[in-house]
């Protein structure tokens, strides 16, 4: 069992706790939050509170910590996390710059602890077959990704709310849920080489901007075309097309809380088939493998390369935003 520290428990920390409550790998010990009315959230259903990250890590009882906190505190906390001794499970992004990254992963590599990141879509079942299915060729030469990953969660917050800040949230469709689509993305075709981007402030007030649209380029050839939108009802959408056949997955729901996935895979000369796929607790599942990489039972999926990737296609996706131009990742 791996004990755990939940750091912020705002809207996905509470999350992250509700979905590891019948975990059998991993256990929250405490759930650190300064505010103190995060903290009696998260206490009236019997999790113990501390209102800072030293007390955590200063915790012997406490393996891992689990980041849940705004993406600019991500870095000092995991360099503190392995100071103590702490594996360390980051929320999405793991950072918004590429030499604050790896400042991150060489204290955590020093530190010889493990490292995981909230990229929880990629332990979806229909997203693990269709990786599976262009690792195999089953597609043919994978030649496009395409994605959308929609909501209108955000317009609930109120406007001082950090995730609608220019500063602390920059590209604020690309962190809030177009980060995931870049990282499928990275996990069919590699490294990226080159990114456009377009951001615009269409229908709300956000000062971080509303609708964003991303086309990457990867070393191997492929190309991803990638939209996130903060003020429409959400839609999910991953679509690989290949030479011999594609493979789309439509999100039935937004998946905080999954009702399943209609997956349609068409093969030249065939007619398409259409599969339903269950709910999966694709949350849990992630911190259960981390957890499994910490005991020494397995690798854990995503590698540090893809980590450090992800990250520099956010930075280059943010410079594109700013100059309009196509830029080099």
């Amino acid at each position: 069992m791996l004990e755990v520290a939940v750091v912020g428990l705002g809207w996905w920390g509470q999350n992250v706790i509700g979905a590891l409550a019948d975990s059998d790998l991993v256990r929250v010990r405490v759930g650190v939050d300064p505010d103190p009315h995060s903290r009696e959230r998260v206490e009236r259903h019997g999790t113990r509170t501390v209102a800072d990250l030293d007390a955590a890590l200063a915790d012997a009882g406490v393996d891992a910590v689990v980041l849940c906190t705004p993406h600019r505190l991500h870095v000092d906390q995991m360099v503190a996390a392995a100071a103590a001794g702490k594996h360390v499970f980051c929320e999405k992004p793991f950072s918004d710059s590429a030499s604050e990254a790896d400042r991150a992963l060489e204290a955590l590599s020093t530190a010889g602890v493990r490292v995981g990141i909230g990229h929880e879509r990629r332990f979806e079942p229909a997203v693990q077959e269709l990786r599976e299915r262009v690792r195999s060729g089953d597609l043919g030469v994978p030649l496009v990704f395409e994605g959308n990953f929609s909501q209108d969660k955000f317009l609930a917050l109120p406007p001082d709310n950090w995730r609608l800040s220019r500063e602390h949230a920059p590209v604020g469709p690309l962190s809030a849920t177009g980060i995931h689509l870049v990282d499928l993305a990275i996990s069919v075709f590699g490294a990226p080489a080159t990114v456009w981007a377009q951001l615009a402030t269409r229908a709300t007030g956000f000062a971080n901007g509303d609708t964003l649209t991303i086309t990457l380029t990867f070393v191997g050839g492929g190309t991803a075309v990638i939209n996130a939108v903060l003020t429409t009802p959400f839609i999910g959408r991953v679509c690989v097309v290949g030479s011999q056949g594609w493979m789309e997955i439509r999100d039935r729901s937004h998946p905080e809380s999954p009702s399943g996935w209609d997956v349609t895979t068409h093969h030249r000369g065939g007619t398409p088939e259409v599969r339903f796929f269950p709910p999966h607790p694709s949350v849990r599942a992630n911190l259960e493998a981390f957890a499994r990489s910490v005991l020494g039972e397995a690798d854990y999926p995503v590698t540090l390369e893809e980590i450090r990737s992800n990250v520099r296609a956010f930075a280059a996706i943010t410079r594109s935003v700013e100059t309009g131009a196509i830029e080099t990742v």
